[in-house]
């Protein structure tokens, strides 16, 4: 059975991928990852991390995967003991230079994508090295992936969802050029995502092909000022969800879902969705098929819209920001929870009806997903509360006091 490997940014989202099926995580730590913008875990969160992923008997993977010098890699090897003292399953590592010296602390060496791993003949040399897997390369097409992974001595990774960078493997220098903000060393600021203008000098070097050619996936507008916009760097989110069959048949270990920097409820649907996929598959192939709510739901959080990135050769796309159908509005708190009712009284601050969605997150509760049904004000039933109430709602699933209260809303086209 293939691996779901899900994100975790923080301790809520680590419990929403466990409960949705995740049989391992991924996470940060401070100082050393690619999402130095998300939460991240300290030091001494590891073992509490661990523990926690135990329960559940999935795995536990910290990434390191930044860029090293020599002070960072000098740190991070004085740490190995205690990380691994933690009880944590393996380091995703970028550095081949660290391999030795997390293997000997009885840890498992994963090579991240930002090795940008191509073929088998790297792979054999990782595997004399020490590591155990190496994610491969996202400009890879599936083909491409079927062969080197037949060919390889250690396992394989690949991801299945998420945000997609323009840059090979992630190597960009776009943040760091326009403000000193490095993405190889975890600070991103994503300046590709924005609506970008080109302006042109007339004469010979036009810059802007004018020539008659029907593919127009990188389309530039032309403004009344005279300059022109485009969104060509910034790629859709991928979302393999419809080609669950042909990935299992890649013979890869695992599918990672990227998203740390994501929330708890994107991190709890996407899980969960790709879990019943792959569940499906492997219990009977031949009768599999994809389910059209699947798409539908994972519309409904946070995404870019969504393409194939380059495992059917080329994306053909590019990225219009969020197209999620719905935006989280906080609107209250879990005051108490009485489980002989399973009932919980929620203090609101803004209105609520019955048929409304919510979304409950907290440390211990993950994110749980829930439609009122029944509303209560003492011991009445009622179909629509104002703001600055406390009524109590039928949950079937236990949530805790001061748990995070959200609803979803419709997205205006606009916003």
């Amino acid at each position: 059975m293939v691996e779901l490997l899900a994100p975790a940014g923080n301790f809520i989202s680590l419990r929403a991928v466990l409960e949705n099926g995740a049989d391992a995580v991924y996470f940060g730590l401070e100082d050393y990852n690619m999402r130095a913008n998300a939460k991240n875990f300290s030091l001494d969160d590891l073992s509490e991390v661990a523990s926690i992923t135990k329960e559940y008997g999935a795995k536990t993977y910290l990434g390191t995967n930044i860029i090293l010098n020599e002070k960072l890699a000098c740190e991070l090897e004085s740490n190995l003991e205690r990380i691994a003292s933690s009880e944590i399953d393996g380091l995703i590592l970028s550095d081949i230079g660290m391999i030795e010296d997390t293997v000997s602390h009885g840890l498992e060496a994963h090579i991240s994508v930002q090795e940008n791993v191509t073929n088998s003949y790297t792979l054999k040399t990782l595997k004399k090295l020490g590591a155990k897997r190496a994610i491969l390369s996202r400009e890879l097409s599936l083909s491409e992936i079927t062969e080197i992974t037949s060919k390889s001595p250690i396992e394989t990774e690949i991801f299945v969802h998420g945000a997609i960078c323009m840059a090979i493997s992630g190597r960009c220098f776009l943040s760091y050029g326009l403000y000193g903000r490095s993405a190889n060393c975890g600070d991103c600021l994503q300046p590709c995502r924005k609506n970008w203008t080109l302006t042109y000098e007339e004469g010979e070097d036009n810059v802007v092909n004018f020539s008659d050619v029907e593919d127009e996936r990188f389309i530039v507008t032309g403004s009344d000022d005279a300059s022109y916009r485009t969104n060509f760097f910034s790629p859709k989110d991928m979302c393999m969800i419809e080609y669950i069959p042909e990935l299992m048949k890649s013979g890869v270990a695992s599918f990672k879902i990227e998203g740390r920097a994501r929330s708890a409820d994107y991190g709890a649907m996407v899980t969960g969705i790709y879990r019943e996929a792959i569940d499906s598959y492997s219990e009977n192939p031949d009768e599999y098929n994809v389910k059209p709510e699947w798409m539908e739901e994972l519309t409904s959080v946070f995404n870019r819209g969504f393409d194939t990135n380059f495992y059917f050769n080329t994306p053909f796309e590019r990225s219009e920001d969020n197209q999620s159908k719905y935006i989280k509005r906080d609107i209250g708190q879990v005051v108490n929870y009485y489980n002989k009712v399973k009932a919980a009284e929620l203090r609101i601050w803004d209105d609520l009806r019955i048929g409304d969605k919510i979304i409950i997150q907290g440390q211990t509760t993950g994110s749980i997903t829930h439609t009122i049904d029944s509303m209560q004000i003492e011991g009445k039933s009622v179909d629509y509360v104002d703001k600055g109430s406390n009524v109590a709602i039928a949950m079937p699933t236990k949530v805790r006091e001061n748990d995070f209260v959200y609803k979803l809303v419709e997205r205006n086209i606009d916003d």
